[in-house]
Parts: C-alpha cells; sequence; structure tokens
C-alpha cells in the first residue's frame, strides 16, 4: 500500500472526500470522525500514515464542535473530571496494549457495543442506578473509555453509554464528549510530535485537510441545529452500530492483509 510520499491525485481525492463526510458527521453527532475516517483512509493508505493524517483534523473538528455547540461552561462544570479519568484509563490502557498486543481489543469492544444496543432496544439501556450514582459511573465509564483509547484508539463508546444512560441533552453532551476527545487527541499528537518520525513537513501537508474536515464539522454543527432530542438519541445509536462494524471490518481487512 502507499505510504506518506506517495500518495497520487486520485488517493488524495478519496482522502479530502473521507475528511469532509467524516467532519460532517463530528460536527452533526459530536463524535465519530477518527472511527470513520481512520478505517477509509487505511484502506488506500497503511495504518501509521492513515493515523497521522487524520490527527490534526480531527482536532480541527473538536475545536470548531467546542466553540459552536455553546454549554461549554456548563460541561465544563459537571464533567470536568471525565478527561482525568480518561487519562488514567489510557495509561493502564496502553500498558496492557504494550504487553498483550496481539489480543484483539477492537473485537472485544465492538460485542460490548452489539450488547449494549441489544439491552437498550428492550428497554435495559436506560440504568436509573447510573442517574442515581453519577459520579461513581463517571468515575467507571471514564476509566473504561481511556482503557479502549489505549488498547482499541477508540473512546467514544463507553462515553456515549454514561452520557445517554444520564439522559445528557444533545448540546451538552456534545461539549462533554469533545471535553474528552480534546484531551485524549492532543495528548496523543504531543506523543507523536515529540517521538520524532514524522518531520514538520509532514505534519503541515496535513493542515489543508484539517480545514476541509473543519469546513464539513462547522455545516455538521448546523444539522444537529436541526435535530430534535429524541431523534438524536437515535442518530447517536445508529453511530455507536456502524463503529461497531467499522471495528469489526477493520480487524478482518488487517487479518486479510497479514
Amino acid at each position: 500500500m502507499p505510504g506518506f510520499e506517495t500518495l497520487t491525485v486520485a488517493l488524495i481525492a478519496w482522502i479530502a472526500l473521507v475528511m469532509i463526510v467524516s467532519g460532517i458527521v463530528q460536527g452533526a453527532l459530536g463524535l465519530g470522525f477518527p472511527t470513520i475516517a481512520t478505517p477509509l483512509i487505511a484502506l488506500v493508505t497503511d495504518i501509521r500514515t492513515a493515523i497521522i493524517l487524520v490527527l490534526l483534523p480531527c482536532i480541527a473538528t473538536i475545536v470548531i464542535a467546542l466553540f459552536r455547540s455553546g454549554a461549554v461552561k456548563e460541561a465544563l462544570a459537571q464533567f470536568w473530571m471525565m478527561p482525568l479519568y480518561m487519562i488514567g484509563g489510557a495509561a493502564v490502557g496502553t500498558r496492557i496494549f504494550i504487553a498483550f498486543p496481539q489480543f484483539p481489543y477492537a473485537l472485544l469492544l465492538a460485542a460490548m457495543i452489539v450488547v449494549y444496543l441489544n439491552l437498550d432496544r428492550f428497554g435495559g439501556g436506560e440504568w436509573r442506578v447510573v442517574k442515581r450514582h453519577r459520579h461513581a459511573f463517571g468515575a467507571m465509564f471514564g476509566v473504561a473509555a481511556g482503557l479502549t483509547e489505549g488498547t482499541a484508539n477508540v473512546a467514544s463508546p463507553f462515553l456515549i453509554v454514561y452520557y445517554l444512560a444520564i439522559a445528557v441533552q444533545p448540546a451538552l453532551f456534545v461539549q462533554a464528549m469533545n471535553m474528552c476527545f480534546l484531551v485524549g487527541k492532543t495528548t496523543q499528537f504531543a506523543t507523536l510530535a515529540s517521538a520524532g518520525g514524522v518531520t514538520a513537513l509532514q505534519w503541515g501537508m496535513t493542515l489543508p485537510l484539517a480545514v476541509v474536515a473543519g469546513a464539513g464539522a462547522w455545516y455538521g454543527v448546523k444539522i444537529r441545529g436541526r435535530i430534535d432530542a429524541a431523534s438524536y438519541r437515535r442518530w447517536v445509536r445508529g453511530a455507536l452500530f456502524v463503529i461497531a462494524a467499522l471495528l469489526i471490518g477493520e480487524y478482518g481487512y488487517s487479518r486479510w492483509i497479514s
């Protein structure tokens, strides 16, 4: 597969299309950019290149969602601790990944999503106990999100389950999610940038893609403004289903080419 330096015009056009579509999804739902963009770009390049190409555009969409969605102060007041829980979980998850790199973490996460979606279908997804003990469960789900970020590179499923369980409204949901995403992705960028191996020119080449993704997110936020709370919850559950399918597909594809 082509790497960073051998991208053709056709591949760049495909990557730009993926960026804008993923940006629209991120803007509309407040999640999904890296989960959609990374496997679709990895289909035409290597996974390392995909991660590098996605990182700065992902941060751009998160920042746009944070500044255009409102409710920032309320999200900080209620959920400031969630990014901290994620950092702790990610530290443990990264060590687990280093110790057992061949374990199918993506498949395990996909299976847990499927179980949750079926519980929700039969009325078991609305957990009153989570509402009653939201701080204790916040710690549990925040650490779990960090664990999956460190092992499967996906944090959103456990955050979605938690915020849906406590019936957070769409605007606050988006801000609470994006606070966690911003901490995770800026930490990832800082780690990669300090570790070397990616030149300043290569990072700079992803900036136009960040503009494209940001434009998609800007439009996506407008779409979200026209979605009522009930429809938004259905869309988010649908996004969980897509995330599970992408995780399974990405794992199967990686096994097929290996």
